[in-house]
């Protein structure tokens, strides 16, 4: 189902019409979020993911509910950006088509965990993704915008724990802090040579995959309903996907052409409040640990049933 109509963005229809923009991650989510915002206002997208299927559905549903005159078209590919051969070759079918103008890094995993219960395939689970993959997506690209002399910019999806730390989430805040200092290196790096970096740390934008293992057993608790804001987060709600698309789009767009190496929270204040993460999981204990991960391995065993369909 797509989130949108013209009413929901706030830039003219058209906007990026002529722009190229990859997003990996794209098939779900967040990236399938912006993706569809991108194809509304003209852009050529092209969106990554493991699972092929997913995509190229994906894909398929963005370009038909938003091609045409006035929007763009959508082509999913799948590509595991754990593998730098598969990066290089995926990149050159891209470029086969045209140079990209922008890069979105949203491909992500994470579930939550008591760190000494880790093990290094888990660890390596999200590290290799997050922090690797992206990394390698973005040097492939890289380095063909700066051998053509070509403008670009370069979207990471962070979280807040950036700037504070993410218990039970040791390995994405540690890739996502990698990714954070990334964006800033290259800002000044290559930004003298047309390649803007920037990052966007969300709070919570409720999605079934991601909200399934960061906070497991929420949706039954609620009946299937959408989750409850925290608490903590000073607007009192959590942030809608339009809010999240749009941001997306002024830093892709080169109307934001003067802002660089800047990672920019969308939050509701929650990291300024209370710092945000999965801090009261400290009070948990064995119990509640050993719920959270029965959840989450139900929830892992649905998705590959689902797959198989």
């Amino acid at each position: 189902m797509t989130e949108f109509t013209q009413d929901d963005i706030m830039f003219k229809p058209g906007l990026m019409k002529g722009q190229r923009i990859l997003i990996t991650g794209g098939g779900t989510g967040l990236g399938k979020v912006m993706a569809e915002a991108c194809v509304l206002l003209g852009a050529d997208v092209v969106i990554w993911g493991r699972r092929g299927e997913v995509v190229k559905a994906a894909a398929q549903e963005l370009t038909d509910a938003h091609g045409g005159l006035a929007g763009g078209r959508c082509t999913g590919m799948a590509v595991d950006i754990r593998v730098p051969e598969a990066i290089h070759d995926a990149m050159d079918e891209v470029w086969a088509g045209g140079p990209l103008t922008g890069l979105v890094n949203n491909a992500a995993g994470n579930f939550i965990s008591r760190t000494e219960d880790l093990s290094p395939r888990a660890f390596d689970a999200i590290a290799n993704i997050v922090f690797r993959g992206s990394f390698f997506v973005t040097l492939d690209a890289g380095k063909r915008w700066l051998a053509e002399g070509r403008h670009a910019s370069v979207i990471s999806i962070l979280t807040t724990w950036v700037w504070h730390g993410g218990p039970f989430t040791v390995p994405s805040a540690m890739s996502k802090a990698g990714l954070n200092v990334m964006t800033q290196s290259l800002a000044v790096e290559w930004g003298n040579r047309g390649i803007r970096f920037n990052a966007i740390a969300p709070g919570p934008f409720p999605t079934e995959g991601a909200w399934a293992r960061l906070n497991p057993g929420s949706t039954e608790a609620t009946g299937g309903a959408r989750p409850k804001a925290d608490p903590g987060i000073p607007l009192g709600r959590n942030g809608e996907m339009r809010e999240l698309a749009n941001l997306a789009v002024y830093l892709l767009d080169p109307g934001s052409a003067y802002v660089n190496g800047q990672t920019i929270a969308i939050d509701g204040g929650g990291h300024l409040q209370g710092g945000g993460g999965f801090t009261r999981l400290a009070a948990w204990g064995d119990k509640e640990w050993e719920a959270a991960r029965n959840s989450i391995r139900a929830s892992n065993e649905k998705d590959r049933a689902q797959r198989t369909v």
